[in-house]
């Protein structure tokens, strides 16, 4: 599909990213096939990882603060993960991608990249992300490998249900069990917990997210709880986030949280009710402005934990 003024104005690319920039004319298809231009999907990935991480240390002193080391690990592969599955994304969804303008310019339907040397990008990227896995302990990789399942069947679930916001929240928080078992063993209550409460708020902020594509998804078939909730969106992100903070404030119960922890989950529970008051989901650029915004919530809650872990007793 050849590039004009109106699907370069439409495209998802980040046309002035410093990342794309400053690599090579030959390297530039692959890093946007990562969404090396865009972190917030990586941010979004990473921080259930470090939730996970830091809960796991609250109120048993015996274990150490988690490392910078494990920090640093959890964000390297994010990165490569989270690149992994949006080149599988692509490589799935390339017909749909070519009928819509927002990602009509994506490397594989604009003919940058085959379909052939995606899939070894793909696997490149696994097999760093593997390698990143196996600095962890020996159920730390199994919880990792795990999710692979998840990832590999996500790009269809638009396919066949109005709900794959749901099938990427099961995917995008998996890394709050993957932190945990890097410092514990066996997933305990509180671990699930937040795992739960991650996944209604992927589905906040994903069916923000899905709204910018609702008029061409319904044309060319995919489907999206934008779609399903329509109008009644801004009703249901009160339950998706009302939902999410009451279980982020059991996780931290259940983990013994100290008193540090709760001031911080109220400013994080103001944050998504501006979001839901705020948001205009028929203005895609406000609709991406709130998702991003998600970044921010996301550290909150990663400062309560800390917080929670450094009041307790």
């Amino acid at each position: 599909m050849a590039k004009t003024k109106e699907t370069a104005d439409a495209s998802d690319i980040v046309q002035d990213s410093l990342v794309l920039r400053i690599l090579p004319d030959a390297l530039r298809p692959y890093a946007r096939l990562a969404r090396l231009d865009r972190a917030i999907g990586t941010w979004l990935l990473l921080l259930p990882c470090w939730w996970g991480l830091s809960l796991a240390w609250i109120g048993h002193p015996a274990l150490p603060l988690p490392s910078a080391w494990y920090f640093l690990l959890f964000g390297i592969g994010a990165v490569v993960m989270r690149g992994a599955g949006c080149t599988w994304n692509d490589i799935t969804d390339r017909d749909f991608d070519a009928k819509v303008a927002r990602t009509a310019t994506r490397p594989i339907p604009a003919g940058e990249v085959s379909v052939k040397m995606a899939v070894a990008f793909m696997v490149a990227q696994a097999l760093l992300g593997l390698w990143i896995l196996l600095q962890f302990n020996r159920e730390t990789v199994i919880v990792g490998v795990a999710s692979l399942l998840l990832v590999a069947a996500y790009p269809f679930m638009k396919r066949i249900t109005y709900w794959p916001q749901a099938w990427l929240g099961l995917t995008f928080n998996w890394g709050a069990l993957v932190g945990w078992s890097s410092m514990q063993p066996g997933i305990a209550a509180p671990a699930l917990v937040l795992y739960a409460a991650g996944f209604f708020w992927t589905l906040g902020y994903d069916t923000i997210y899905a709204h910018q594509d609702k008029e061409d998804d319904a044309l060319i078939g995919v489907k999206s709880t934008a779609l399903r909730l329509g109008g009644a969106t801004t009703k249901w992100l009160w339950g998706f986030y009302g939902i999410t903070i009451l279980l982020i404030g059991a996780a931290g119960w259940l983990a013994g949280a100290g008193w540090g922890f709760w001031p911080l989950l109220g400013l994080a529970a103001a944050h998504l009710v501006r979001q839901i008051l705020t948001v205009r989901i028929d203005d895609p650029a406000d609709c991406l402005a709130h998702f991003k915004s998600n970044r921010d919530f996301g550290f909150i809650i990663l400062a309560a934990i800390i917080a929670g872990g450094l009041t307790t007793g």
